[in-house]
C-alpha cells in the first residue's frame, strides 16, 4: 500500500514537474530474459549477498551500481527491488551489451534480439516464484476496455509482450501515467494498451 501510494506520489510530482525531452532506453529486454540472466547470475535471489563484491540478482558490483544511477534507488543492488534492478540493469546493457555478464549471457545465448524482449527468447523453466507469479497474471485474460492494471513484477516489456506490441507504444500511449521514466512503473497503475 505504501509502495502504491509513493508511486500515485512519484506520478503527481511527474505531472506536475516542466515536461523534458528525455531519449527512451535503447533496450528493454523481457522481464524473462532478466528472470533466466537471475538465474544464471545468482540463483534467481534478487537480494543476495554473499560478501563477494558483487550484489543483488544480476550481480551488480558497487561501483557499475551506482555509475548506471542504481545509487537512486539503494546503495547496493541487493537493498533495491527487482523492478530497480533491471532498470539500472537496462542502462548497463544498452550502453555495454550482454558482455556486462559474460559468462552467463554466453551461457544462456543471449543476443541482441533479447536486448528487445524478443518473444524469440527460450522460455526457462527455473524462473523464480516471483516471476512464475508474473507469468500466470500476463497469461490472464485481458482487463476490459484495453486497459492494463500493473503488478507486482510487470514491466513495460513483459505488458508488451503479453499483448502483441511495443513498450514504447505503451509508454507513448501513457505518458501522463507513468511520466517521462518507462522503467518506473508502479504496482496498481492502470495503462491503456
Amino acid at each position: 500500500m505504501a509502495r502504491r501510494a509513493l508511486g500515485i506520489a512519484a506520478t503527481a510530482a511527474v505531472a506536475a514537474a516542466p515536461v523534458v525531452a528525455v531519449a527512451a532506453p535503447a533496450s528493454a529486454a523481457s522481464g524473462s530474459t532478466w528472470d533466466r540472466l537471475a538465474q544464471c547470475e545468482s540463483t534467481g535471489d534478487w537480494s543476495i549477498n554473499t560478501g563477494n563484491g558483487y550484489y543483488g540478482g544480476l550481480q551488480f558490483s558497487s561501483g557499475t551500481w551506482k555509475a548506471f544511477g542504481g545509487g537512486d534507488y539503494a546503495s547496493r543492488a541487493d537493498l533495491a527491488s527487482r523492478e530497480q534492478q533491471i532498470a539500472t540493469a537496462e542502462k548497463v546493457l544498452a550502453k555495454q551489451g550482454w558482455g556486462a555478464w559474460p559468462s552467463c549471457s554466453r551461457k544462456l545465448g543471449l543476443s541482441n534480439a533479447d536486448k528487445a524482449g524478443s518473444a524469440a527468447a527460450a522460455p526457462d523453466v527455473t524462473r523464480t516464484a516471483q516471476a512464475s507469479r508474473s507469468a500466470a497474471r500476463t497469461a490472464a485474460p485481458p482487463a476490459p476496455s484495453g486497459s492494463y492494471t500493473v503488478g507486482a513484477g510487470d514491466t513495460l516489456a513483459s505488458i508488451a509482450a503479453a499483448r502483441g506490441t511495443t513498450w514504447q507504444a505503451i509508454w507513448s500511449a501513457n505518458k501522463g501515467v507513468i511520466g517521462s521514466n518507462p522503467n518506473r512503473i508502479f504496482s496498481g497503475q492502470v495503462l491503456s494498451v
